[in-house]
């Protein structure tokens, strides 16, 4: 995808927050320590943002958030920083969207299944079968014509879209067989990110959603509480679960992005330069994790078979057909409807 797009919606939610007020001082959250002095701002002291990540230090979206805040503290001459808590540290994604809104951390990078719990329009780039790739997938949730209204509907409650990222293709895996059809999950307890529209859709593929945390995942399935599990390649092999769930099957019925949200009041705080500059960066780092995404999924899939894993394709159209009365039942008003129209006629 053209890097101005990203750019565009970026610092469209970021040069909005220059029409508000702006908060004095540090914003809520943020530390403040020792930087060495630098450019023309002789900046003494470092704003140190908290960021709340769920999977490990090597995955894409975290290393491009890493090298995001590098170049900020760089560009602002140590002014600014951001500080990732990788493996759940600060909270399961529902925690530390509450935390997020209570201003106890700045940031957070969630699923896109929970914000529907705030905004059930959120549910339009949930539906199974959306997005044809990866690239139509960043190009269209980036794109201020298609999500600016949708991105800022949060804002009353504390909450606001900045950018997405891609989250991988989702597919299925379990401890105890290959998955070729519906049928073969009958009688499956598959963990989901809690969503009324992913327990649905489970139900509708043959099996039961659980919602849990990524965190509980491996014990559960090894202890036997779930049956399974449906994530992409690159989260199944970092975080293990093919030690205990060897059976991966590419039903590929999920594209999620994965939203980088903060608190509105974090940017209406920041000086117009800096929000710039963080519009500028984040662009950077939406087109950079998508990079890194299309070099890591093989060796992602490589790790996995060296620790047991077997992958299989499965029967695609009897799980589109399956899973397409869900998405007929969700395009229940116009301002999900355009949406969804706008993302596919991207596609052609």
């Amino acid at each position: 995808m053209r890097r101005n797009t990203v750019v565009s919606v970026t610092a469209l939610t970021l040069t909005a927050a220059l029409g508000l007020t702006a908060c004095s001082g540090t914003p809520t959250g943020s530390s403040t320590g020792t930087a060495d002095s630098g450019g023309d701002t002789g900046a003494a002291a470092t704003t140190v943002f908290k960021v709340a990540f769920n999977q490990q230090p090597n995955h894409p979206q975290y290393r491009a958030l890493d090298a995001m805040g590098d170049r900020i503290k760089e560009r602002t001459d140590g002014a600014y920083d951001l500080e990732i808590f990788p493996n759940e540290t600060l909270g399961a994604q529902k925690e530390t969207i509450e935390l997020v809104q209570s201003g106890a951390i700045e940031f957070s990078m969630v699923a896109s299944p929970l914000l529907e719990n705030f905004n059930p329009d959120f549910v339009v780039f949930n539906l199974p079968f959306t997005f044809d790739s990866q690239d139509h997938q960043r190009e269209t949730t980036n794109d201020p014509e298609i999500v600016s209204e949708l991105y800022a509907s949060l804002d009353d409650q504390d909450l606001h879209v900045l950018a997405s990222f891609h989250g991988g293709v989702r597919s299925m895996y379990n401890a105890e067989k290959p998955i070729e059809t519906p049928a073969d999950l009958a009688g499956m307890k598959v963990r989901v990110i809690e969503s009324d529209t992913n327990i649905e859709m489970i139900r509708l593929m043959g099996g039961t959603g659980t919602p849990m945390g990524m965190g509980e995942v491996y014990t559960a399935i090894q202890s036997g509480v779930i049956d399974a599990a449906e994530n992409n390649e690159l989260t199944y092999a970092n975080v293990k679960h093919s030690e205990v769930a060897p059976y991966y099957s590419y039903t590929r019925h999920l594209m999620l992005p994965d939203y980088l949200i903060t608190n509105p009041a974090v940017m209406d705080a920041l000086p117009p330069d800096v929000q710039e500059i963080f519009a500028e960066e984040l662009a950077a780092a939406v087109e950079e994790e998508g990079e890194i995404w299309k070099t890591e999924i093989e060796t992602a899939k490589e790790m996995a078979v060296e620790a047991g894993a077997t992958f299989n394709e499965v029967d695609a159209d009897a799980f589109a057909d399956v899973i397409r009365p869900l998405t007929e039942a969700k395009l229940d008003n116009d301002v999900i409807r355009e949406i969804h129209a706008k993302v596919r006629a991207a596609a052609e």
